[in-house]
């Protein structure tokens, strides 16, 4: 049964476990270690030239990782890029999530409109298909 890692800057709900388990027959999540957690969600925005960043980001997935392994790789657009395009060379089953947004527009008193967004997990969609 495949592993699934976690490459996300968010909180892994209790749908998307459920949907990766039911869909895709994945019976273990293996979030980064927290360092790593760290170095994903604070990409310096003005880094030029990303690959030396995350270099101990594609040590630790070529290290744990087997193909056919999902990853969840979502953040920073240019690291996404790259990870993705490292995880297909490795073999491995890169995935984003996908939501369905729900707004709701709550007037105030003072005249000023407060927008409450709720997100609902949907789907996990592969790369490149």
């Amino acid at each position: 049964m495949p592993t699934f890692f976690l490459f996300f800057n968010h909180r892994f709900t209790p749908a998307q476990e459920a949907a990766a388990r039911e869909e895709l027959g994945v019976c273990r999540f293996v979030p980064l270690p927290p360092e790593l957690q760290k170095q994903w969600s604070q990409i310096p925005p003005n880094l030029p030239v990303l690959s030396d960043y995350l270099a101990p980001l594609r040590h630790w997935l070529a290290s744990h990782a087997t193909p056919g392994d999902y990853v969840l790789i979502q953040g920073d657009f240019g690291a996404t890029y790259l990870m993705v395009q490292f995880a297909l060379q490795h073999n491995l089953i890169p995935l984003y999530a996908t939501t369905r947004r729900e707004a709701l527009e709550e007037h105030q008193t003072d005249g000023s409109v407060k927008m409450v967004h709720r997100f609902r997990h949907e789907i996990f969609r592969k790369y490149g298909v």
